[in-house]
């Protein structure tokens, strides 16, 4: 299944199109779905399972794998911990179950930023007689053209303002597309701006409305259970780069040598250096996994995020050996490694980034 996906990659990679076909095959395969909860028919994988999904759609493509993160992610935590309204959850479960069901949230926004960094969206939610019309603009919503639902961040225009998630159906008027993805990695995600102008959402289809203040800001000590497969899903795109360094090492026979490059210590050694760098990594981040599905109050969020910090830096750091070994081969278009390398540079930039994680991780540390 993740071979054809792989295939694809490419294609989807330099037409930066919507990768419509890759996510059918996934869906296909019951991985959009696997997190689902078993009491609404669905096989509720944990934290550990979704990791090790993502880390498999991440060496076929991390575009797709990343749009799919969102997805699981959302069914995972109403599985846990109901936040959707019931109706409008069982019926978007029922889709999910014929088609490809595509789930986001849009939280950053041009003045903001990233709300892992603090404050509160400029994207309004205006009262209206049958419940309220969202107007604002969001930045880097992935699958942005695919999305089945819009889970937009928004402040309410009360007297007393309030802090929610309005859930925008996709097919909602008022939806425009106004600033195109043009990244270096990750180019098929379609990370698009997207603005919403009075855009309806009915009376009561809103989750976690709370009073507007520093409560209702992101937590993130809290997200352990997206930070993990996150984490994963890039060390999916090393351990692709990875193969591809092989293969190369093997493929590659230079006249002065009369025998491939695989068999040289140089490569070797690199090759040693990139399997001890990724397989720490996944020790770290699928142990941790494992542990938060058993509820290991061992297991805090700090360590979490220390875990993704480091799987961020050993995914990267292993790419750019092996790109550095191989030279000009490394970055031409005509292989994968370049790509690779490419999408690897977009694992730091999720939220909570570095510093942030860092932070928390300190405080933690200095104040036990």
């Amino acid at each position: 299944m993740t071979g054809r996906i792989a295939e694809l990659a490419a294609e989807y990679d330099r037409t930066a199109a919507f990768p419509a076909e890759s996510l059918r095959i996934a869906h296909e395969a019951g991985l959009l779905t696997a997190t689902i909860g078993e009491q609404y028919g669905g096989g509720g994988a944990g934290v550990e399972e979704s990791a090790r999904i993502l880390h498999s759609l991440g060496r076929a493509d991390p575009s797709v794998a990343l749009i799919a993160a969102m997805t699981l992610t959302n069914h995972a935590r109403q599985a846990v911990q109901p936040h959707w309204p019931e109706e409008l959850y069982a019926r978007v479960v029922k889709e999910s179950f014929e088609r490809p069901v595509l789930l986001n949230h849009a939280r950053v926004e041009p003045d903001l930023g990233s709300p892992a960094r603090g404050g509160l969206p400029a994207t309004r939610a205006r009262r209206t007689a049958h419940g309220w019309a969202i107007s604002g603009t969001k930045r880097f919503v992935t699958g942005a053209e695919g999305l089945d639902w819009f889970l937009v961040w928004a402040t309410t225009d009360e007297d007393e303002p309030r802090v929610g998630t309005f859930p925008v159906s996709g097919d909602s008027p008022g939806i425009e597309i106004t600033g195109r993805w043009d990244q270096l990695g990750l180019r098929a995600s379609g990370s698009h701006d997207v603005t919403f102008r009075d855009v309806e959402v009915p009376h009561g289809q809103v989750i976690g409305l709370a009073p507007h203040g520093p409560a209702a800001e992101q937590d993130n000590r809290a997200g352990a259970a997206l930070h993990l497969p996150l984490a994963a899903l890039y060390l999916g795109v090393a351990r692709a780069a990875q193969a591809f360094f092989h293969t190369f090492a093997h493929a590659r026979v230079p006249a002065n040598l009369g025998h491939p490059v695989a068999r040289t210590e140089r490569f070797r050694r690199t090759a040693g250096e990139i399997e001890v760098l990724l397989a720490a990594a996944e020790q770290l981040v699928f142990d941790g996994a494992a542990k938060l599905d058993t509820g290991d109050t061992s297991y805090p969020p700090e360590q979490a995020l220390g875990a993704r910090v480091l799987a961020d830096r050993h995914g990267v750091r292993a790419v750019e050996l092996a790109v550095r070994l191989l030279g000009n081969p490394g970055l031409s278009r005509g292989n994968p490694l370049e790509r690779h390398f490419r999408d690897i540079q977009c694992a730091p930039v999720h939220a909570p980034q570095e510093d942030i994680s860092l932070l928390a991780i300190g405080t933690k540390a200095l104040n036990p």
